[in-house]
């Protein structure tokens, strides 16, 4: 295993040295360093494009690595340019890249040559990555003023009066979580007992009118009241068209029998005409028949009435005697 302890000389003074690296007299880089008082640091640097070096005119393909002299050489605008120097590994000759930030790529300055092999947009009907239309003319002062303008104007209607607003709801919130706490906790054991309260009477209505155990009733309020009544005169509305209907069924049935038995009764008394009958009229006939009957029924009836109660030896013959 590495280990991660230092070793600390004697002399060693760390206000007057510092560190190690000082007290030995190395860089904290070690010989990457080496250069480092000319402005050039030792990099792994990797090729980004094939090259055919300069000196030898060997191919070099894209991502061999090389210990590379990084330096910087410029600037644009406020992006550094960086050139490195590297040796070629199958000869002695060195040959030189630096980076372009305004074209955004890689050149190759000295000691070879870059193997061209890149798409050109032009020639394909499209624009360069960094120029979106060739034929624009220079950007307007006064459009680009305008448009920050209105950034600006934007940014303090709407953005920070937003911003501001969430963090007013923010510090509203965050400002006593206790009190919110409890004030929630309350509301929710009032709202708990208000609903065990409503499920007591719901049993209780089930229990009373044998509702079955899984129906679910509504809460009562304005709306159900409403819908409730509007039900009910639907359905009263609806029993009284029946109720009419039936009754003009059953009149009309009415109507239609005594219209029935008088044509019988018409037509027995022209057969008896026919017939040659000497009983008579016919209504005298039918009244008397009926007269005849209703003296029967009022004959057994009274019969009926003055039965005595049976004694002990009428029971055990089974025979009942009538006076």
């Amino acid at each position: 295993m590495q280990g991660f302890n230092k070793y600390y000389p004697p002399d060693f003074d760390p206000q007057k040295h510092g560190s190690l690296n000082a007290y030995q007299g190395k860089h904290a880089l070690g010989d990457r360093a080496r250069k480092l008082d000319k402005g050039i640091l030792i990099v792994r640097f990797e090729l980004p494009f094939n090259i055919w070096c300069g000196t030898c005119n060997n191919h070099i393909g894209m991502g061999v690595r090389y210990n590379a002299e990084k330096k910087k050489i410029g600037n644009y605008y406020s992006t550094p340019i960086y050139s490195f120097r590297c040796k070629c590994h199958l000869c002695d000759g060195w040959f030189e890249i630096q980076t372009d930030p305004k074209n955004t790529r890689y050149v190759v300055v000295s000691g070879a040559r870059q193997k061209d092999e890149e798409w050109d947009p032009a020639e394909n009907g499209g624009f360069a990555v960094h120029e979106t239309d060739p034929n624009q003319g220079p950007v307007d002062p006064l459009a680009a003023l305008e448009k920050s303008t209105e950034a600006q104007n934007h940014m303090n209607n709407v953005q920070i009066p937003r911003i501001e607003a969430l963090q007013n709801l923010s510090d509203h919130y965050s400002s006593d979580p206790y009190a919110h706490s409890l004030r929630v906790r309350k509301r929710f054991r009032e709202q708990k007992k208000l609903d065990k309260a409503r499920e007591e009477a719901d049993e209780h209505i089930k229990s009373v009118y044998g509702l079955p155990e899984t129906l679910a009733l509504t809460a009562e309020d304005e709306d159900s009241k409403a819908k409730a009544k509007e039900q009910w005169e639907q359905a009263r509305q609806a029993m009284a068209e029946r109720e009419s209907a039936k009754r003009r069924r059953i009149g009309a049935e009415i109507a239609v029998v005594p219209s029935a038995s008088s044509s019988r009764l018409s037509a027995r008394a022209a057969s008896s005409r026919a017939g040659g009958s000497s009983s008579g009229d016919p209504v005298s006939t039918l009244r008397a028949k009926i007269l005849g009957n209703t003296a029967r029924q009022s004959g057994s009836i009274g019969g009926l009435g003055r039965l005595k109660p049976p004694d002990a030896k009428s029971l055990k013959s089974g025979l009942v005697k009538r006076v």
